[in-house]
């Protein structure tokens, strides 16, 4: 069983202090002049603000310095020992369903109540690993993995018309080498 979420921030989201975090204080005070309204979880969820954009570096730093104190909590108070996240998206891997139930009742309360942040409630799901853990971009099985159908289309549909040779094109192929994709590489360029 997995349980795949992202989180979202539908709020106005203050830097904190991490007395406990070996001077990361620092980086969310050089950071405040960046965001002083609002951070940006996730593209897919519309905040009005201001924001990081998607994307840049001083975001991706943000998101491991925040949800460091979320990560700690998996680990070491929860205990999972299936626990994998990449910014604002994460697994939990279980063999029982209702360890994954009753750990996403912890997680929401955690991210509520300490992180002031949700769960997406389109995006949290509890399924058994051979039918696919959707997790970024890729459909995740017990031994392969394939493109998301949306990540498919979109690709597609940005290098219709385009050479091999253009740097899209081969960003896109070398993403493609990662997973089981071999006819889609032969799709790119031809449509």
């Amino acid at each position: 069983m997995s349980c795949a979420m992202e989180l979202t921030a539908p709020h106005q989201i203050q830097p904190r202090e991490y007395s406990k975090g070996g001077g990361t204080d620092g980086a969310w005070h050089g950071a405040s002049r960046f965001s002083t309204s609002t951070c940006v979880w996730t593209p897919r969820v519309q905040v009005l603000g201001k924001g990081l954009p998607l994307g840049n570096l001083t975001s991706q730093l943000l998101v491991n310095i925040y949800m460091n104190e979320f990560d700690h909590f998996v680990k070491h108070k929860l205990k999972a020992k299936y626990y994998i996240r990449y910014a604002d998206d994460f697994v939990l891997l279980s063999r029982e369903k209702q360890h994954l139930e009753q750990t996403l009742r912890y997680i929401e309360v955690f991210l509520r109540d300490k992180l002031k942040l949700e769960l997406h409630p389109n995006k949290v799901s509890i399924q058994t690993f051979a039918s696919g853990v959707d997790f970024l971009g890729w459909v995740h099985f017990p031994d392969h993995w394939v493109l998301r159908t949306t990540t498919k289309r979109r690709m597609l549909r940005r290098t219709q018309g385009l050479q091999k040779e253009d740097a899209s094109v081969r960003s896109y192929l070398g993403m493609l080498k990662h997973g089981n994709a071999h006819m889609l590489e032969n799709k790119i360029g031809q449509n």
